[in-house]
């Protein structure tokens, strides 16, 4: 009876902790952000959602990534009141659901293909719990918020005491 009560536990925790992931998706997959690569390719085979992260990978100094509206993503137009994302290892949470377009400022990259264009979903089971880890120092469990923990916790509780 106490192994029953154990997975019906087990399986509450796991529907209730489901919502809080989010996926990281690595621009470029091993490529990272760079010439000679089809975002619009690579942009095709992913379902973008609120609460996911675009990670930028490149040489610094090499490329940088500035948000842009839709007419500075068609003509490569930098905005001078954007501010380009310069580290290398750039992460932006997506939070709101529509199209999203990136640009690189260096030099021709953009006119030359180093461009993102997606559209993000509606959070596909409510909002995910941010995460505060960047992709360098993340953990397995990174997606699991205060509140999962608590939830798991009760529920083994519940599981133990009956």
């Amino acid at each position: 009876m106490a192994s029953t009560t154990f997975l019906i536990a087990l399986v509450v925790v796991a529907m209730v902790a489901t919502p809080a992931m989010a996926t990281e998706h690595w621009v470029g997959d091993d490529q990272g952000w760079k010439l000679d690569f089809n975002y619009t390719a690579w942009a095709a085979t992913k379902e973008f959602h609120v609460g996911d992260k675009l990670i930028f990978k490149y040489k610094k100094d090499a490329h940088n990534v500035y948000k842009a509206d839709e007419e500075a993503f068609k003509s490569c137009t930098l905005s001078s009141d954007v501010t380009p994302l310069t580290s290398g290892n750039d992460v932006i949470t997506l939070t709101s659901p529509g199209k999203k377009w990136y640009i690189c400022g260096v030099g021709k990259h953009c006119e030359k293909g180093v461009k993102l264009g997606i559209n993000v979903l509606a959070a596909e089971f409510g909002s995910p719990a941010p995460s505060p880890t960047s992709p360098a120092s993340s953990s397995s469990a990174s997606w699991i918020s205060p509140d999962y923990i608590f939830v798991a916790a009760f529920a083994m509780f519940i599981a133990i005491m009956t």
